[in-house]
């Protein structure tokens, strides 16, 4: 499907994918959404790409759902807009065997901001704010919000944000452990680009473990957990990276990794 909700552009072994409904600071309705989603599983097919940025254009990250799609006579129903657009996004990047990583430019609310949430790290611009503002118009939180915050910052805390639909600067995201870096506004998009090529340079396929392994330690005890690291670690010993990168450091020269 093309669509000019989602603007695309490929920086070397980086994929960029901008949310590109500027009218209404990129809220989500079904065409963006589905168009996200075949982006994602697009670059998750191409070997090239070895990093995903998700971001919005201009000075929005996403406003959320389209309360305008949401309330129309023939739109869609709550029900669908979450089994059909939401849930399967989130299923995408958690399950993605490439590092994802929301960079996130401005507003990000509702729906948007925990769309960032289920992204592996979260970048932020000092310009840039998150509200849980699900509770303004008599909802709970949903996009796996219920899920990712409080496992970030904490139970009460996610709470308090989630009732009182407070706003959440980029500086307070970043002391509470929801934001890893904050970039100025100015420089904002190059300064992830450069981030996220690290991340493409490193041995993605490892990368990719290390996902697994935290996605299932959601639900594991310890000893389920150590299982788990030990038959992902078996497998990450047999990749042409790790050989790649004992042969580098013995040799005491730069690794060159290639994902796999």
């Amino acid at each position: 499907m093309k669509s000019n909700t989602i603007k695309i552009e490929n920086r070397g072994a980086v994929v960029i994918l901008s949310l590109n409904r500027p009218e209404v600071f990129h809220s989500f309705n079904r065409e963006m959404s589905h168009a996200l989603l075949e982006a994602l599983s697009t670059a998750e097919e191409d070997n090239n790409i070895r990093a995903i940025i998700i971001t919005g254009s201009g000075k929005a990250f996403s406003a959320g759902q389209d309360l305008t799609e949401a309330t129309a006579v023939d739109g869609p129903t709550i029900e669908n807009i979450l089994n059909e657009h939401y849930n399967p996004l989130v299923r995408s990047i958690r399950s993605m065997n490439k590092p994802i990583i929301a960079a996130v430019n401005g507003i990000a609310a509702g729906a948007g901001a925990n769309l960032a949430l289920c992204c592996d790290i979260i970048l932020a611009s000092n310009q840039s704010s998150f509200i849980q503002a699900f509770s303004k118009i008599g909802l709970i939180p949903d996009t796996g919000g219920t899920f990712f915050l409080p496992r970030m910052i904490g139970f009460h805390r996610a709470m308090a944000y989630m009732m009182t639909a407070e706003k959440m600067s980029a500086q307070e995201a970043k002391d509470c452990g929801l934001v890893f870096k904050i970039f100025d506004d100015q420089n904002f998009l190059e300064e992830c680009i450069g981030f996220a090529t690290n991340l493409a340079n490193m041995p993605t396929r490892a990368l990719a473990l290390t996902k697994k392994a935290l996605n299932i330690s959601f639900s594991n005890t310890m000893d389920q957990q150590l299982g788990v690291e030990l038959l992902l670690q078996i497998e990450a010993s047999q990749t042409h990276d790790f050989k790649e990168g004992i042969e580098a450091f013995l040799q005491k020269r730069k690794p060159n990794f290639i994902g796999k």
